[in-house]
């Protein structure tokens, strides 16, 4: 009677099960178990199960089968809890298996989302209210699901967050000058954290920048003051170049007697234009008191 030797060899929890013959005499029974990232047994078991509910209940099983998303959608697909390989599915039709598979759909359109007024403290110690708004997408549905629990949440805390650090560093001049550069540091700054989250921050606006009542009159009276000394600065001016012109003519008639008597002349025949006009007028008035009142 001849002996059978058999060897187990243990790998993992049993699934699989081969015999090897390694001589006339002794088999070697190999015991498989799954890759613990694969799916396991229960994972297969219910996947067999679910096709053949499929095909038990076809054709009424394609109304749970088959879903659609629109052009500006995408569906990120889960199978018994596992991201299924492939991608997210859409736009169009897409198949999914009732009772293990679970999907979401991500919105691809551009959001836009107002920033609460912010009381920053500015580099140079004064207290602004400052409001924006915020222009973003979706650029990969599957991290915007996986790595983050709400995108669209957390990217508004951290917009309201980097508004207050971005305009910490600027002064009152800045915040209120420097509008597009703050607005592109921002939009850097949020592009570049909201990257693993799958979001692409396309545009930040700065709306509006509120000061305080008290500053706004010092302002306002500092621009008054500031146009007043203009104005006495251009009328300095106007004056220092009349006289340079009065001094430069007087230069000139100095230089030329001719022109001296030429001038002369033409004060004394306006002179005596002036006091004939005079005479004239006087006359004339003595002429009317002198008529007769043939009314009377």
């Amino acid at each position: 009677m001849k002996k059978v030797c058999v060897v187990f060899h243990l790998r993992a929890p049993c699934m699989e099960y081969h015999t090897t013959r390694k001589s006339s005499s002794c088999y070697e029974l190999h015991v498989m178990f799954p890759n613990p990232e694969g799916p396991g047994c229960c994972a297969i078991i219910l996947t067999i199960v679910s096709y053949l509910l499929i095909v038990a209940t076809f054709p009424f099983s394609l109304c749970m089968c088959i879903k659609v998303v629109q052009e500006y959608e995408r569906a990120v697909i889960f199978r018994l809890g596992r991201l299924l390989k492939g991608g997210a599915k859409g736009p169009g039709i897409f198949f999914v298996v009732p009772c293990i598979d679970s999907y979401r759909k991500v919105d691809l359109r551009t959001v836009s989302f107002d920033v609460p007024p912010q009381e920053v403290l500015s580099k140079d110690s004064v207290t602004v209210s400052v409001d924006a708004v915020v222009y973003y997408r979706v650029s990969n549905p599957m991290a915007a699901v996986c790595n983050i629990s709400d995108f669209s949440h957390s990217t508004r805390l951290l917009a309201a967050t980097t508004l207050r650090n971005v305009l910490g560093t600027k002064n009152l001049a800045e915040i209120l000058s420097e509008r597009e550069s703050i607005s592109h540091n921002m939009q850097s700054s949020l592009d570049e954290a909201t990257d693993p989250w799958g979001v692409k921050v396309e545009r930040v606006e700065i709306k509006d920048v509120r000061l305080p009542v008290q500053l706004q009159r010092a302002m306002a009276a500092e621009a008054e003051a500031a146009r007043e000394a203009r104005a006495k600065v251009i009328a300095a001016e106007g004056e220092q170049r009349a006289s340079r012109a009065l001094k430069e003519a007087a230069e000139v008639i100095s230089e030329s007697p001719a022109a001296l008597q030429h001038n002369q002349d033409n004060n004394g025949s306006n002179e005596w234009g002036l006091k004939r006009l005079r005479y004239t007028n006087t006359s004339y008035k003595r002429n009317i008191k002198g008529t007769p009142n043939f009314n009377m």
